[in-house]
């Protein structure tokens, strides 16, 4: 008996056997890319070989190979190496070292804790004026609030004393827009510096244009934080010793003469290196009068 030829005999099969199979016998199919992905910390994975799922928690050079520790729900961690063998959400990837992430720039501040303008230029002198008894207050404000004062044009003047700081203002004429910032020492009730400064603030003028505040200490000296010189506080100097001479003979620094002290303010001056060397009780009042005199008339 004969075979009735078979359409297969004639034209060939394009769709196979299987009119279910979607494509070629799975042995013939290309097995999936892993992809990169930055191992990034809290980043959940698994490690394929073991199975072990857990969130990343660091990346590290560990004898010359990198590796990535990851930590599971229940707290366990374990460490493998860094690349691939990892799977995200059941796909393949090899994990890679991350960039590291960008700092955000740090803002450089000046002595005085303001934020410090590179490459700024001294703005023109103000008509407005800080006015400080002596050398040592108008060095110490100097190294602490100089960048501020340049850039507002803050001029700080000495008077050499308060005695005649009447005379002074006066001769000054302030007015709006020529503002007096005036910082006396041992601003306290009842202090020669305290009737003075009522005096000041009784003149025509005076009211509006100029400021006069003060510390309660009777040299600058103290204003400095005595730990910066190794002191628990500043000693505390007789009626009718000079209050510079006792302090460094406090210290144990040589206090014999001009020279001396002079020398003596320097190694002082030399410890302060921003506000936070300074009591509050100055450089409180310093900020309050640098904002008193740099307020344009309206």
């Amino acid at each position: 008996m004969s075979r009735v030829p078979a359409a297969s005999d004639h034209f060939p099969d394009r769709y196979g056997h299987d009119v279910l199979s979607s494509g070629p016998p799975a042995h013939h199919r290309r097995r999936p890319v892993a992809r990169e992905v930055p191992a990034q910390r809290d980043l959940v994975v698994e490690e394929a070989s073991t199975g072990f799922t857990g969130a990343i928690t660091r990346v590290e050079k560990i004898a010359g190979e990198m590796i990535v520790e990851l930590e599971d729900g229940r707290g366990a961690r374990r460490t493998f190496p860094l690349g691939p063998g990892f799977m995200i959400d059941g796909k393949p990837v090899v994990l890679t070292r991350a960039a590291p992430r960008a700092q955000a720039p740090v803002r450089k501040r000046s002595a005085s804790g303001s934020v410090y303008v590179e490459g700024a230029t001294a703005r023109t002198a103000r008509a407005s004026r800080i006015w400080v008894e002596g050398t040592h207050d108008a060095e110490l404000i100097q190294k602490v609030w100089g960048h501020d004062l340049r850039l507002e044009g803050i001029v700080v003047e000495q008077l050499e004393g308060a005695d005649n700081l009447v005379e002074r203002v006066q001769e000054f004429g302030p007015a709006a827009g020529r503002r007096l910032g005036i910082l006396v020492d041992h601003l306290v009730p009842g202090s020669k510096e305290s009737r003075i400064a009522a005096e000041v603030m009784k003149l025509g003028g005076a009211r509006g244009n100029v400021a006069v505040l003060g510390h309660p200490y009777v040299d600058v000296w103290q204003a400095v934080r005595p730990a910066r010189v190794g002191l628990r506080e500043w000693p505390h100097i007789p009626k009718g010793t000079d209050i510079k001479v006792g302090s460094l003979a406090a210290l144990g620094w040589p206090h014999a003469d001009k020279s001396d002290i002079g020398l003596g303010w320097k190694r002082i001056l030399a410890t302060v290196r921003s506000y936070a060397d300074v009591e509050p009780s100055l450089s409180g009042r310093i900020e309050e009068l640098i904002d008193f005199v740099t307020v344009d008339p309206a």
